[in-house]
């Protein structure tokens, strides 16, 4: 079950609401926000709800031997049973064909399909059974609490990464004020526009000029597929954690921002402050400071971030190209720290080589076949020819709905409209109307993928 679809829209999420707001207590409230998270779940996959509960029970009383016993080893052992979990779903298969091409061996992939969001609730629950051996906060004596912080469907499925640390109090008393209840309305109604109108189309025109052979429109399908894809991504990841911080805050719960106009960022270091926060923040806090950070010595510094952004790309994904990406922003970020002025990273000119730097990134992100990765920067590199515009008319991508998410992607992507307007009734008009629009888009049946929903 996705948000941007008709099921969700129309049928959970107003049972969810008029159950949710019936109840008076926090505690009726935290049940049944457990009890639809499970169902909204199980909806996809009804086998693996079974993983997460265990998971659940498993986190819940081992931490509250830790937190009691004062215990390194119980710690060590439940990073070892969530990343293990983790491992055996995302990677074990990544391994096993490595060691396989290495060793010419024929060892037999396990077939296990990748539960939806394990990445994002494996790390949320590493969150909270590290802050609590630090002591950070409290080992939550209540199932219920715990079930609702790590199932929660807001951000169960695709982030924002929230840590325990920042819901503890909202998980045993919150109230949803009028300014959180419409101001979560709009949030979501924002995320879904991204996602419907803008992600949606752009995503066609990406994945029309792939699947028809990039070397059949040469470097003017390539340089529009990757501009496609750099919108698609964004507006696709960006709408999700919009809508999810948009049901966290209609629900009581005010959610981590995770986009900041990632796109308007002066250098690379910059643009990892406004992407993906969420997930920048939990690997800084949880694995860069605790090497040593960059309070240590330069050989140790570079170790900490190559380890951290290897780690990153493998947290997208079990395919070498997920974690020749992460090395790829390890390297640049080395060299902005060590070899490039201060100066010229706050440069203009600086500004645009960090778009391109960040575009050819996601092309890379993009292919896990490294055949068409190579198609693709032979195209960059001019290789099959300029291309022409009949090749894009022939593929069908010039129709002016695409065209003018293209324009609308690329504009939306600075910040352009003030605080002010936001808080006007022409913005809430607006806002009524993209919504009447989205649900036309969804109810037709439009173009609907979700990238994140595969990590």
């Amino acid at each position: 079950m996705v948000f941007s679809s008709t099921i969700f829209l129309f049928m959970f999420l107003p049972i969810f609401l008029i159950s949710y707001f019936l109840a008076k207590k926090t505690k009726t409230k935290n049940i049944i926000l457990v009890l639809f998270s499970l169902i909204f779940y199980a909806w996809g996959e009804p086998y693996y709800i079974f993983i997460m509960i265990l998971s659940i029970i498993i986190n819940y009383y081992l931490t509250i031997l830790m937190d009691k016993k004062k215990s390194k080893a119980i710690l060590i052992l439940l990073i070892i049973i969530n990343i293990g979990l983790l491992f055996s779903f995302k990677y074990v298969n990544f391994f096993i064909n490595n060691i396989n091409y290495l060793l010419n061996l024929h060892i037999r992939n396990i077939n296990l399909a990748l539960p939806i969001g394990i990445s994002f609730y494996t790390f949320q629950t590493l969150s909270y059974v590290i802050d609590v051996y630090k002591r950070k906060v409290n080992a939550q004596k209540n199932i219920i609490k715990l079930a609702c912080y790590i199932s929660a469907f807001p951000q169960l499925i695709a982030g924002p990464i929230v840590r325990y640390i920042d819901i503890e109090k909202e998980l045993n008393q919150r109230n949803t004020t009028k300014e959180d209840f419409s101001d979560g309305i709009r949030r979501f109604i924002i995320g879904l526009s991204k996602k419907v109108l803008i992600a949606n189309n752009v995503a066609f025109i990406c994945d029309a000029l792939f699947l028809n052979g990039i070397e059949n429109t040469g470097f003017i399908g390539i340089v529009i597929a990757s501009i496609a894809y750099t919108l698609q991504i964004y507006y696709d990841f960006s709408g999700y954690s919009d809508m999810a911080i948009g049901l966290g805050r209609i629900c009581g719960f005010k959610y981590m921002e995770n986009f900041n106009y990632p796109y308007i960022s002066k250098n690379i270091t910059d643009f990892w402050r406004r992407w993906h926060i969420s997930l920048s923040s939990f690997f800084k806090d949880y694995v860069y400071i605790p090497l040593g950070g960059s309070k240590t010595t330069k050989f140790k510094h570079i170790r900490n971030i190559l380890i951290v952004w290897i780690l990153t790309g493998m947290w997208h994904g079990a395919e070498w190209n997920f974690i020749i990406w992460g090395l790829y922003y390890g390297i640049l970020l080395l060299i902005e720290k060590y070899l490039i002025k201060e100066k010229i990273k706050n440069s203009y000119i600086y500004h645009i080589l960090t778009l391109i730097i960040i575009t050819i990134g996601w092309l890379i992100f993009r292919e896990t076949n490294f055949n068409e990765l190579i198609t693709s920067f032979k195209a960059l590199f001019g290789v099959y020819g300029f291309g022409s515009i009949s090749s894009l008319y022939y593929i069908g991508i010039l129709s002016s709905r695409y065209i003018l998410a293209f324009v609308l992607g690329i504009i939306f992507s600075r910040n352009i409209i003030n605080d002010k307007f936001k808080n006007s009734f022409i913005f809430d008009l607006i806002l009524i109307i993209l919504l009447l629009i989205c649900i036309i888009y969804i109810v037709v049946g439009s173009y609907n993928p979700f990238i994140y929903y595969r990590f």
